[in-house]
């Protein structure tokens, strides 16, 4: 083995940097060239490539973001981008491909590699819905993020006397928003795994100003929808290349029916992409750089068609179809603990 590329797909997150430097650093060692796939699946059908040094990982550690670029791009959507990716490959003689991504391009990487594309998978998104992996790195971060967010939305409630709705990232798995909530006194968590009661939730604030405490904080990840509802809330019906729709509203959705059914001033708090960005924490750091080590020591050992996993503190090789399979929901134990706050 001599050439091997690397790409980051999907949704950028905090740690990609640090995951792309233990590649490049790890490849030295083997005496191995590092090839840079720019933007993703994207890269690799155009042929956008650059040469990975000592020098270009140099400084990136705690950088957020990717040097690379990032893309939504399915190459499965048509033929020809897929036997452009077969070309390509071919093409730059790349012996392997390191995949950084969530469960979309880990997808791609799992159905290439049933066309005898070597690859190996590193996980990354800041959701944590990764089958087979007790972490993704990025995650940290965004917790830590929303976190903050939510302890300082504290102190303009109590001053105001409001509801405060914080909506947070997490279509289909509400980590973000439950771990956030738990570590920031949230009053409220709602998230995609368990539909929730409006009026339910207006009893818990009242109950709260019954209490004598005259505000609330509620966390609400963008896949949430409440029981009488099965659609979820969109800011488009647009669709990306997966397949996806663009979440978004249902804080609005939500503060609004708080006003109506209580007449208590309320306001929400959109976080975005303010999750994704800036430096990794240390957590994060760590665990991309111990992915990136243990996805070129996977090539090394010619085990393709793997995801680097986090089990325990052992960082294990799974099968890609495992982890893309089905989504990792939010323990129901973890949220029965955060619930024990609601309305307190």
């Amino acid at each position: 083995m001599k050439k091997i590329g690397v790409l980051t797909g999907g949704g950028d997150c905090p740690g990609l940097n640090a995951a792309i430097r233990a590649v490049v650093r790890k490849a030295m060692q083997y005496d191995w060239d590092i090839i840079g796939i720019k933007n993703g699946w994207k890269g690799l059908i155009n042929g956008e490539m650059e040469l990975l040094t000592d020098y270009s990982v140099s400084g990136i550690l705690p950088k957020g973001g990717t040097i690379i670029g990032s893309s939504r791009t399915n190459p499965f959507k048509n033929e020809e981008d897929v036997k452009k990716i077969l070309e390509n490959i071919k093409r730059f003689k790349l012996d392997a491909i390191v995949a950084i991504g969530g469960d979309d391009t880990l997808g791609v990487a799992a159905k290439l590699h049933k066309l005898d594309v070597p690859v190996v998978g590193v996980p990354k998104t800041i959701d944590n819905d990764l089958s087979g992996t007790d972490y993704t790195f990025g995650f940290d971060t965004a917790v830590s993020i929303v976190t903050q967010a939510i302890d300082r939305l504290h102190t303009t409630a109590e001053s105001h006397h409001r509801v405060i709705v914080v909506e947070v990232m997490g279509r289909h798995a509400g980590w973000i928003a439950t771990m956030a909530g738990i570590a920031g006194g949230a009053d409220e968590i709602l998230i995609p795994e368990e539909p929730f009661d409006v009026e339910e939730v207006c009893r818990n604030v009242e109950q709260r100003y019954r209490r004598g405490k005259n505000f609330s904080i509620i966390c609400v990840a963008e896949g949430a929808r409440p029981k009488e509802s099965d659609s979820l809330i969109t800011k488009t019906d647009k669709k990306d290349e997966f397949g996806h729709v663009q979440l978004g509203g249902i804080g609005h959705y939500l503060a609004k029916e708080i006003e109506k059914r209580m007449d208590v001033e309320t306001r929400v708090t959109v976080l975005g992409y303010v999750q994704r960005g800036g430096t990794p924490t240390a957590h994060d750091r760590v665990l991309a750089t111990r992915f990136g080590i243990a996805a070129v020591e996977t090539l090394k050992k010619g085990d393709f068609g793997k995801m680097v996993a986090l089990q325990g503190n052992k960082i294990v090789p799974i099968e890609l179809e495992q982890a893309t399979n089905t989504s990792k929901t939010v323990d129901k134990e973890l949220y029965d603990i955060a619930k024990v706050f609601f309305g307190r």
